[in-house]
C-alpha cells in the first residue's frame, strides 16, 4: 500500500552548506545574469494529496478510505477503554473485595455474542481493506499505453539521467535531472540503478517504485495538469541521498513538442564569436570536463557524468541542489565538494579567468 506523504520543498533548495557566490578579482558575473532556464515555471509541487494524474488519484483514494476506517477503528478503541476505566472507577480502587472472576470460566451469552460480533466485523474490514488494495494495484497497471511517450531513467549517485526514446523523425537525445512530458498523454519509464538501490518517487504522478541494479523495472502514468511536480528518491542511497531531488514539468503537447525538438538538437555555436565564450569551450574541452560531460556538437563526448549540451535549459543544478544561475554554477565548478560533499563531481584547479569564461561558455548551452 502506498502511503501519501506532503512535501513542500522549492526548485532550487537551499543547502546548509552552500557558500555565497563569490566573484573573482578583475572578474565579473554579473553580465551572465541574462542566462536563465528557458523555461520559467511556477513553484514546483511535491504533494500526494494533491494528484495530478490517474494513478496519484487511485492512490489518494485509497490512502482516504484507510484513514477513515483507521480512523473509526481507533476511536472505538479508544472509547472502549475510557469506558472500562470509568466503569473501574465507579467501582473504587481502594479497599474494594477483589472482583469475582468466575463469569470468565462461563462467560455470559451476551458477552460471548459482542465478542463474536466483533471479531467478524474485524475480518471484514480487514478483507475490504485488502480487496481496495488489490482493486487499486490493478487500476494502476490498467492505464491505457498507446503511443506512449517512452523514456529510460537511470539513477546514479546522486543524479538522474534521462534518455529520451526517438520518435516521429526527432532522434534519441539525453537530459538528465529535469524531465518534460506532454500532459494526457501516457509515459512509460523504464527504470535502472547504475550503482546502488534507487527509489524513483513523483508523488503528484504516482507512488514508490524500486530500481535496482541489474534488474529492470517500468513505471507508467500520465500527468493530466500542467505543471511542475518535485520528484525524490525515496530509497536511501548514500550521503547525499536526500539531494537527489528532480523535476517532472507537465507540458501542453505542442510546447512539450518545441522542447523536445529543442533538446534533440545539438549545442548552439552561435555564441562563438565571442572571444570569452570561445576561451571557455577550449578551457572545458582540455580540461577533466570533456572527460566526464558529454556537449553534443562538441569534441566533449565524456559518460560518467550529466550531458550539458542544454543545460542552461534547466532550472537547477546538482539534480535540485541549487537553482541554475551563473553565480551558482561559478561555485558548483570551483568547489563541488561543499555543495555537495561526497559527489564523484571533482574540484577542478582552473584560474579566475579561465572559470568565468567556461561560466560564460556554459551559459550559452540553451
Amino acid at each position: 500500500m502506498t502511503t501519501p506523504f506532503v512535501m513542500t520543498r522549492p526548485a532550487g533548495p537551499r543547502h546548509s552548506r552552500r557558500r555565497k557566490a563569490s566573484g573573482a578579482p578583475g572578474v565579473a558575473l554579473v553580465a551572465l545574469a541574462s542566462f536563465a532556464p528557458l523555461a520559467a515555471l511556477a513553484e514546483p509541487q511535491q504533494n500526494a494529496l494533491r494528484p495530478a494524474g490517474v494513478q496519484a488519484a487511485h492512490i489518494l483514494a485509497l490512502w482516504n478510505l484507510t484513514l477513515v476506517v483507521c480512523g473509526i477503528v481507533f476511536t472505538a478503541v479508544v472509547l472502549a477503554a475510557l469506558v472500562a476505566l470509568v466503569r473501574r472507577g465507579r467501582r473504587g480502587l481502594h479497599g474494594a473485595a477483589p472482583p469475582d472472576l468466575t463469569p470468565l470460566a462461563n462467560p455470559e451469552p451476551r458477552t460471548r455474542r459482542v465478542v463474536v460480533s466483533l471479531s467478524l466485523v474485524s475480518v471484514v474490514v480487514l478483507v475490504g481493506l485488502i480487496v481496495a488494495d488489490v482493486a487499486t494495484d490493478r487500476a494502476l497497471s490498467d492505464l491505457p499505453v498507446d503511443r506512449p511517450l517512452r523514456i529510460e531513467l537511470t539513477g546514479e549517485q546522486w543524479w538522474w539521467q534521462a534518455v529520451y526514446a526517438g520518435e516521429g523523425g526527432r532522434p534519441a537525445f539525453v537530459t538528465a535531472n529535469e524531465l518534460h512530458v506532454p500532459v494526457g498523454r501516457p509515459v512509460v519509464v523504464s527504470l535502472k540503478a547504475g550503482d546502488v538501490i534507487h527509489s524513483f518517487w513523483v508523488p503528484n504522478l504516482h507512488g514508490k517504485k524500486d530500481m535496482l541494479p541489474g534488474l529492470d523495472s517500468t513505471i507508467e502514468f500520465r500527468a493530466d495538469q500542467a505543471g511542475a511536480y518535485r520528484g525524490q528518491c525515496a530509497q536511501f542511497c548514500g550521503a547525499e541521498h536526500a539531494l537527489m531531488a528532480m523535476l517532472v514539468v507537465a507540458d501542453a503537447p505542442a510546447h512539450y513538442a518545441a522542447w523536445a525538438d529543442h533538446q534533440a538538437a545539438p549545442a548552439r555555436s552561435n555564441a562563438l564569436a565571442d572571444a570569452v565564450a570561445q576561451r571557455g569551450r577550449d578551457v572545458f574541452e582540455s580540461a577533466t570536463c570533456a572527460g566526464c560531460h558529454t556537449v553534443r556538437g562538441t569534441s566533449a563526448q565524456g559518460a560518467l557524468g550529466p550531458d550539458l549540451t542544454h543545460l542552461m535549459s534547466r532550472q537547477t543544478l546538482a539534480a535540485g541542489v541549487l537553482a541554475n544561475t551563473p553565480g551558482n554554477l561559478a561555485d558548483w565548478i570551483r568547489n563541488p565538494q561543499a555543495v555537495k560533499p561526497g559527489t564523484l563531481m571533482p574540484t577542478v584547479a582552473l584560474s579566475d579567468t579561465d572559470l568565468h569564461a567556461l561560466v560564460q561558455w556554459l551559459g550559452t548551452l540553451q
